[in-house]
């Protein structure tokens, strides 16, 4: 991570710049990478339940808390259910991560980070490396998240973009070039150029 070198982030009126990670995912953010940070060895369920967990209340210390079974903690099982649920991944809750395909695998990481109980998601390239048939999927679930979630998305796939933003910053080596509604993005000269051909 880079400390900043100005300015603030600003997460539910908190400034949180200069957080750790950890203490920025309590405020309330979720976090996907791009390349998938799974699991491998574990179920589908044992890697939503670990993230689940994360959020239960942090107890005074207490040596016999190590001997009770995490798994006992109505509050993480509910959450895990839920996720998993909602990523469409419960009726593959028993598979081994590293045998699911990687569309699936993409799902295992959002449900994991909504199994924190985000209210922002920050997903950076979600549909990297996937068939059309998985990238309609991922569509699909972001646009149900959408819903109940603000959505911060880097992505390079332009017809996933126009689909699921309601505004768009569009940047070129770095620079910001067109920012706006999807309807003024896509008729910005500067944009068709860079990434959708003149015609678009």
């Amino acid at each position: 991570d880079l400390p900043a070198t100005s300015g603030q982030v600003l997460l539910g009126g908190q400034d949180t710049t200069g957080w750790s990670p950890e203490a920025i995912s309590r405020q309330g953010l979720g976090r996907s990478y791009q390349k998938t940070n799974i699991f491998l060895p574990f179920t589908v369920w044992e890697n939503v339940f670990l993230a689940a967990q994360s959020r239960d209340p942090q107890q005074p210390w207490n040596p016999l808390r190590w001997l009770r079974p995490a798994t006992r903690s109505a509050a993480a099982q509910a959450r895990c259910e839920g996720a998993l649920e909602l990523a469409g991944l419960a009726q593959r809750r028993d598979a081994i991560a590293a045998t699911i395909s990687h569309g699936e695998q993409r799902q295992l990481e959002i449900a994991m980070t909504l199994a924190t109980d985000p209210q922002v998601l920050l997903l950076d390239e979600p549909l990297a490396g996937m068939g059309v048939a998985e990238a309609d999927q991922m569509v699909a679930l972001l646009l149900r998240l959408k819903k109940n979630h603000a959505m911060l998305l880097v992505e390079h796939d332009m017809d996933a973009v126009f689909t699921l933003a309601d505004h768009l910053t569009v940047m070129v080596n770095g620079q910001v070039i067109a920012s706006g509604t999807p309807a003024a993005v896509r008729a910005d000269a500067k944009v068709q150029a860079a990434y959708l051909g003149e015609d678009a």
